[in-house]
């Protein structure tokens, strides 16, 4: 028996607070299938960043020559600053049969999902907003007035979650709900879609 596999794209989304980005490191951790994709940025580089490790740092210029040119599979402003996931580079990886990650907002998801490519999409929620709250203040580096402004955000986000096809409630510690991600991973991955089985004579 072989088994002939493709890649898998894997977009994570989710308000700010909900834990994303800890099951997203806990998937990288666990599964050596999955890569992070390397996004392009027009931010400066904070010391200790390697220029196409971190990001591949650019200015605006270079960035709107790629967004011209459709080379994004998806981009957003931040913080003044864009940022954007690379086309050609999540389709290098998934060619190679490898998983890609994407930790992204649903601004980006929803760019993602429009565009014609075979993603599996997973919307992480807290159990509450009342949850989420408190672990906005439980990091202690957001001033009220940002935290009301995330939480806000966060209601806005959440009216978004029927375009996933998942939606994993993350509580804590995120264990359990890692094991929630595990499966749906697992199971994609199994997908006709993406792994051919061919039997031996």
């Amino acid at each position: 028996m072989k088994e002939i596999r493709k890649g898998m794209l894997l977009v994570l989304s989710g308000p700010s607070g909900a834990g994303k980005g800890t099951l997203a490191g806990m998937l990288i951790s666990h599964d050596p299938s999955f890569r992070f994709s390397v996004s392009a940025t027009t931010r400066a580089p904070r010391p200790g960043e390697v220029q196409d490790v971190h990001y591949h740092f650019m200015d605006d210029a270079a960035f709107d020559r790629l967004v011209e040119e459709g080379a994004f599979l998806e981009y957003a402003t931040v913080h003044g600053n864009r940022y954007g996931t690379l086309r050609s580079e999540v389709e290098q990886i998934l060619a190679a049969g490898e998983n890609v990650l994407l930790d992204i907002d649903v601004q980006g998801a929803r760019q993602v999902m429009a565009g014609g490519v075979d993603v599996v999409s997973v919307f992480v929620v807290p159990p509450s907003f009342a949850e989420l709250r408190a672990r906005l203040e439980g990091r202690g580096t957001e001033t009220p007035e940002a935290i009301e402004t995330r939480l806000g955000n966060a209601r806005a986000e959440v009216a978004e979650m029927s375009r996933y096809e998942y939606t994993l409630v993350n509580y804590a510690p995120p264990e359990r709900s890692f094991e929630c991600l595990r499966t749906i991973v697992e199971a994609e991955k199994m997908a006709n879609s993406r792994c051919t089985v061919v039997l031996d004579d």
